[in-house]
């Protein structure tokens, strides 16, 4: 059996400017944290069942060729990279629900590229993981999605991911004090707004888009260098700058793509600019998901917390470790 467990993320500067069609021109910039909420993928042989392939994910797929198999980063990571012939069962979990801004579908693409390759007897680094988790996501899968989850997720870390216009990605630890981190993960909240979202249909909107929005798409770059600063100045009174660019940044996301917001996702952002936030923004590609605000202090945030009782709280931390196999042992 081996496990592996890989972080969803935060995205909170530059999302849109990590997209192919974007960065090839302008560059991009995306400066994000992994947080201590896990996709786990465990795979393990088939000794006792008769077919060849079990997924387990929301379904049970049983089979005994893997073009059958209808997951499509299960068929292709297995049809690209499995070199062993026993059968195997592949089980996924995870602390939060997919499809809700956090970066699931690329933690579970790198997730089946860290297990499978570790099954077949070969370590991936980092660079290598998110390269090839990028490559199966928009070249192979032809899905809609930028570049910046596949590296948060496998590198682990608070980051500026930064996006060249000759296609090169460079990855870095963001230059933020401990103590500043620590005033950002105790003022920020997360709230699940009840309902998830497809977001390759948003972020193909957002990419057919780019042209038509370049103005806003260039001032989301702007904000994201700007934050970059704010967050690695020695100023520790630094939250109502950063909440600032954060609405700022959710007004130009909401530019993008008129499916980026709805009247729902407006009604909870002013009310909670009311209740006990100064700052805020959906995670993602929009539409749903996740909800991430700050405050400006404890007090506020707990009154946030309790004026938005309605919707799911979510606590959590900063984490570092990036995608990992926490469990191997086969006989």
């Amino acid at each position: 059996m081996i496990i592996c467990k890989t972080p969803f993320r935060i995205s909170f500067f530059g999302g849109g400017t990590d997209f192919p069609a974007w960065y090839k021109k302008h560059s991009g910039i995306a400066i994000s944290s992994t947080i201590n909420k896990y996709c786990y993928v465990m795979l393990k042989h088939a000794d006792f069942i008769k077919c060849r392939y079990v997924i387990r994910y929301h379904k049970t797929e049983s089979l005994n060729t893997i073009k059958k198999i209808k997951h499509p980063v299960v068929r292709e990571v297995l049809n690209k990279y499995n070199k062993r012939k026993e059968g195997i069962e592949i089980s996924h979990f995870s602390d939060l629900p997919g499809r809700s801004g956090i970066g699931s579908s690329s933690a579970f693409t790198v997730s089946m590229l860290n297990l499978v390759n570790h099954y077949n007897g070969k370590r991936l680094s980092k660079s290598d993981l998110a390269k090839k988790s990028m490559h199966m996501e928009q070249n192979i899968l032809k899905e809609k999605v930028g570049s910046q989850d596949q590296y948060a997720c496998a590198y682990g870390g608070f980051n500026e991911i930064t996006f060249n216009k000759n296609r090169k990605i460079f990855i870095k630890r963001l230059n933020i004090s401990q103590k500043k981190k620590n005033i950002l993960e105790n003022k920020k909240s997360i709230f699940f707004t009840g309902f998830t979202r497809h977001a390759d249909k948003i972020e193909k909107d957002k990419m057919d888009n780019i042209k038509k929005k370049f103005e806003y798409f260039y001032k989301i770059q702007l904000i994201a260098n700007e934050a970059k600063k704010i967050l690695s100045s020695n100023n520790i009174n630094f939250l109502h700058e950063l909440s600032y660019l954060l609405n700022e940044s959710w007004i130009y996301k909401k530019e993008l793509s008129k499916k980026v917001s709805i009247n729902k996702l407006d009604d909870l952002y002013s009310f909670a600019l009311k209740n006990g936030a100064i700052g805020g923004k959906i995670l993602g590609a929009g539409g749903g998901g996740f909800f991430m605000f700050i405050s400006k202090n404890l007090n506020d945030k707990k009154r946030l917390i309790k004026n938005l009782r309605k919707l799911r709280y979510i606590d959590f931390k900063f984490e570092n470790l990036g995608s990992h196999i926490i469990y191997k042992n086969f006989n």
